[in-house]
């Protein structure tokens, strides 16, 4: 039953025979689908969106549940009325969805935050002040970079799951074993889309009395992620890569150091009791539960299209997801490679498994000028960089820089003008014919180059109309 009177759940449909074969299945409905874009060579297409990687497009189940909510949208704890009262009870009722979602242990939090950048420095800024936290140099800046404050030590970035595995434990066992510990990873590469191996870097990490946070912001909308089989201690991911983009996070796993820690921000809502004390100043008593790292009016919407999202997932149901997503990483796998200028970047190798995320580079091709030719003359979004994840891609790319091409990287440090790649990524919204459109472009534009002119402009390639 709904939370609100008239509420509608528009639940996705497949046919018997998308049921048999999942890899035939439909994607699965979101906004923008039916949106053209026009081309610099004149006439329209329908956008193809293949940067989930960074902001996946909104469920259509999600906006349609958030708009049968709306007209009921009041404060969250803090009002008598009936529409606090429900919207209060749609709040903590998405906090139990999210938290099933995640398959969370008795005793677990969900506290809700921006993003998984948020997320990650909540968290931070809750570990033990003598706490020492160990991260690869393959992680995204969001978990990369939150820990500065500590005791760091930056991880080389493996080649194989087993040498993940052996750095982490060579590491651990090299630390001081009298002080706390954590380990930050990533489930899916935001550069590769290629998966780690999380559960033995768990288990790595607990055997050297270490903690472990999961950066799950590229997996959780590709795969299932169990907090309680994994092992991890705490999971992370943000609300606009899982089809919910309304400015919501979630930081999930165990409670006594963020019960522990002071609010992440100090204001109503964090606190429980206040009072003057007789010298001018003021005693507080701050919450125990997730709402002491939730201070201020908390984004309903947000939080609720989360839960709607992970709802939606589930009902469609992973294996389904992961079949049909598959069979379009294989599409564009199998195109490229019949490229022999493109290189697809890689840590673990071409049979590691993966989501929808590839990286790649092609020769003769600036990465800048070959995304905004695609953007431009196929209608087809890509993103092209470093990808907030800098070392990584360094790594992955060495040190000679591409061609130049009529484009420079955007932002580049100097001696280093053209070193960036493009990245491809998909999920449960995508047709197939976006990435055999992708396909296609790609292999027309490296036989036939551009058909139109582009120049640099405010650190961005664009197709010149002078």
């Amino acid at each position: 039953m709904s939370a609100y009177p008239n509420a509608t759940t528009t639940a996705t449909a497949t046919t018997d025979a998308e049921s048999a074969d999942p890899c035939c299945a439909a994607p699965l409905p979101v906004l923008g689908r039916d949106v053209t874009v026009p081309l610099v060579t004149g006439g329209e297409v329908t956008y193809a969106a293949l940067d989930y990687a960074a902001s996946a497009p909104a469920l259509q189940r999600v906006w349609d549940d958030v708009a049968a909510y709306a007209p009921y949208y009041g404060s969250v704890h803090r009002g008598a009325g009936y529409l606090s009262q429900l919207s209060t009870d749609l709040f903590e009722n998405s906090r139990l969805t999210v938290a099933e979602f995640l398959d969370c242990r008795d005793g677990d939090q969900v506290v809700f935050t921006r993003s998984t950048t948020d997320s990650l420095n909540l968290l931070a800024a809750a570990i033990p002040a003598d706490c020492q936290v160990f991260v690869f140099e393959t992680e995204h800046h969001a978990s990369l970079l939150p820990w500065q404050d500590a005791r760091v030590t930056y991880l080389n970035a493996p080649r194989t799951h087993a040498q993940a595995v052996a750095t982490l434990e060579r590491a651990l066992a090299e630390r001081d074993p009298y002080g706390p510990a954590l380990v930050c990873v990533t489930g899916a590469s935001n550069v590769t889309g290629e998966l780690w191996p999380v559960k033995e870097l768990a288990a790595a990490a607990h055997a050297h009395g270490a903690r472990i946070v999961l950066d799950a912001a590229q997996l959780a909308p590709h795969h299932p992620v169990s907090v309680r089989e994994l092992d991890v201690d705490w999971v992370a991911f943000s609300g606009h890569k899982l089809y919910a983009p309304f400015g919501s996070g979630v930081l999930a796993g165990r409670a006594d150091w963020l019960q522990d820690a002071d609010p992440y921000l100090a204001g109503g809502g964090a606190s429980k009791k206040v009072a003057r004390r007789a010298d001018g100043g003021v005693d507080v008593e701050w919450h125990t539960t997730a709402a002491r790292h939730e201070a201020g009016s908390p984004n309903v919407i947000g939080v609720y299209s989360i839960a709607s999202a992970c709802k939606a997932l589930t009902e469609a149901g992973f294996d389904q997801l992961v079949a049909r997503e598959n069979h379009l990483i294989a599409t564009v796998r199998e195109g490229l490679a019949e490229v022999p200028e493109v290189k697809v970047l890689s840590l673990f190798g071409d049979h590691a498994p993966r989501v929808g995320v590839i990286s790649f580079v092609v020769e003769g091709w600036n990465s800048s000028h070959f995304a905004a030719a695609l953007s431009a003359e196929y209608g087809i979004g890509v993103r092209d960089g470093l990808f907030c994840a800098h070392p990584l891609v360094r790594t992955l790319l060495g040190s000679d820089p591409q061609s130049q091409g009529e484009c420079g990287a955007p932002e580049a440090a100097p001696g280093e003008k053209s070193l960036n790649a493009i990245r491809v990524s998909f999920g449960a919204g995508t047709p197939d014919e976006h990435v055999e459109r992708f396909v296609r472009a790609v292999k027309e534009l490296v036989r036939d180059g551009a058909r139109w002119k582009y120049r640099t402009e405010d650190g961005r390639c664009v197709p010149d109309r002078g």
